[in-house]
């Protein structure tokens, strides 16, 4: 009896078509895979006349993705990434050492309540970096990263920590002072979130008293608040304990959401897929 011929694909010509499929270039898949582009392209031909059908349209300059191509090429992926998981979950060495970095405000404010139960959970050792470059480049590295933005970052691990809603906050012993809080001093933080004059703008408050304060964290922000030294425009998600403690009242029902948030990130050298579930699902809002 015969043996069907796609019995035995050969894994090296497969991953040729899906490294030249994601890159979009037999040159780029080339130099993924260490290989020259001559095999890259001999490898696809020969992919291509076993399977009886062209999977790439070649042009003198670039490569498209024929109708069979685009739909083989998730069955193909898929089955990679069952590969990688399985292979990961029997032979793999769960990394026993995770380190993060982080700014001083997402640790203290954020992390930090969580960390027992991360711990006990992966069961791993953490280590802290609070020195945020924002020019690192977030290459491929073993580093868990937390960033302020949009989630646009090339990463293999990407999940928002929390949505990002502010309001004006301020211990309860400074109302005590005026009878309208927009008339208080106000706190103010430097950095990538909407400050005062967003507020202004958004509801049309006044625009003084300006700030008498002007801090370059968050965390910093937010125990002048507790103080009692001014008005602070909060990240909820962030003020959630000093609010629940009620070292913090909110002051108004009005908020102002924003489209940027901080996201945690990492590559697959950084954390294995069961590790990255684990921080997922004990450290975003999402799944608190």
């Amino acid at each position: 009896m015969a043996q069907p011929k796609f019995d035995k694909l050969p894994l090296e010509w497969v991953r040729a078509f899906e490294a030249a499929a994601r890159c979009g270039s037999f040159t780029g898949a080339a130099e993924e895979t260490g290989l020259t582009q001559s095999a890259i392209s001999q490898r696809i031909g020969k992919l291509e006349k076993l399977l009886g059908t062209q999977l790439f349209l070649r042009q003198p300059r670039s490569i498209a993705l024929t109708v069979e191509g685009e739909a083989w090429l998730p069955h193909v992926r898929s089955a990679f990434d069952r590969l990688r998981d399985s292979s990961e979950g029997l032979f793999g060495v769960s990394r026993n050492r995770l380190t993060v970095s982080a700014s001083t405000s997402i640790i203290d404010l954020w992390i930090m309540s969580r960390l027992n139960k991360l711990s006990e959970a992966t069961g791993a050792q953490f280590s802290f970096k609070t020195m945020v470059l924002t020019e690192d480049g977030l290459q491929d590295d073993d580093i868990i990263r937390v960033r302020y933005g949009t989630g646009t970052w090339p990463v293999a691990y990407k999940v928002p920590l929390y949505k990002e809603i502010l309001a004006p906050v301020a211990a309860p012993k400074l109302l005590k002072s005026k009878k309208d809080w927009q008339d208080l001093p106000r706190i103010a933080v430097s950095g990538p979130r909407p400050g005062w004059n967003d507020w202004i703008l958004q509801f049309g408050a006044p625009a003084v008293p300006l700030p008498e304060y002007r801090f370059d964290t968050f965390s910093s922000a937010l125990t002048a608040a507790k103080a009692g030294l001014g008005v602070l425009l909060g990240s909820l998600p962030l003020c959630q304990a000093a609010l629940a403690t009620g070292d913090l009242i909110r002051l108004s029902e009005e908020s102002l959401p924003h489209h940027q948030t901080y996201w945690l990130l990492a590559s697959k050298e950084a954390v294995s897929n069961q590790q990255w579930q684990t921080l997922e699902d004990e450290l975003t809002e999402a799944h608190a």
